[in-house]
């Protein structure tokens, strides 16, 4: 009380200075509680930038996979449209040109597809981490799937036309005869007698692929046994 009596004219510079005191101590509490809010706000930010790297990671990944089922479902689509040729002789002999391999069109067809049957993957999740391998896959089925189109649609518009009015006939007979060797209501001896002049018939006629030869050969075979 003494000291606060004679010395009560030090309030106003002390007063001063206190509260300026104050003021900066409050200042410096806003401000960390200003970093403490951004440091906050960069954390929440930071873990929605993860979360929607993470989703986006993911919708790539499940586009990616429907995309690589899409495709191998067009590539058994044209392999199936490319069997009823090799499965249907009277188709085959219909449209000859789609397995004569001296057609520069069936020779692109066929390499379209090679390349295609080389690229494709066992299972879908094969190409999920291999973007340059799924493009490449994409590209090939395209491929085939064009180039067959594109020898099927001339072969159906040609049909025997390349063929002279004799070889035609020939074509007509061995038709006719392949038919035979199938029926099961003929004899193993007239099946086998027609399937040896339908031979003849195509001989120098139709060049097929190997693979279609033979699988035209055991299902003769196999009728001419049954």
């Amino acid at each position: 009380m003494h000291f606060a009596a004679n010395f009560w004219w030090l309030i106003f510079p002390l007063g001063g200075a206190i509260g300026g005191g104050v003021r900066a101590i409050a200042a410096a509490n806003e401000r960390r509680a200003e970093r403490r809010m951004e440091r906050y706000r960069l954390k929440q930010q930071t873990k929605i930038a993860i979360a929607e790297a993470s989703g986006r990671g993911r919708n790539t990944k499940d586009s990616n996979r429907r995309e690589v089922i899409k495709l191998l479902a067009e590539h058994d689509r044209t392999d199936a449209r490319w069997l009823d040729y090799e499965v249907d002789i009277a188709k085959l002999l219909d449209f000859p040109s789609m397995t004569d391999m001296r057609n520069p069109l069936t020779v692109a067809f066929h390499k379209a597809k090679r390349q295609a049957d080389l690229l494709r993957p066992e299972r879908p999740e094969d190409l999920l981490e291999d973007r340059a391998a799924q493009l490449d896959y994409r590209d090939a089925v395209h491929e085939y799937v064009v180039a067959f189109e594109v020898a099927e649609t001339e072969a159906i518009r040609r049909r025997r036309s390349d063929f002279s009015d004799d070889d035609q006939d020939r074509l007509a007979r061995a038709q006719h005869l392949l038919q035979l060797a199938q029926d099961a209501a003929a004899s193993p001896q007239e099946r086998q007698n027609a399937y040896t002049r339908a031979s003849k018939e195509l001989d120098g006629l139709i060049v097929l692929p190997a693979p279609t030869r033979a699988a035209i050969e055991r299902r003769i075979a196999a009728a001419i046994e049954a």
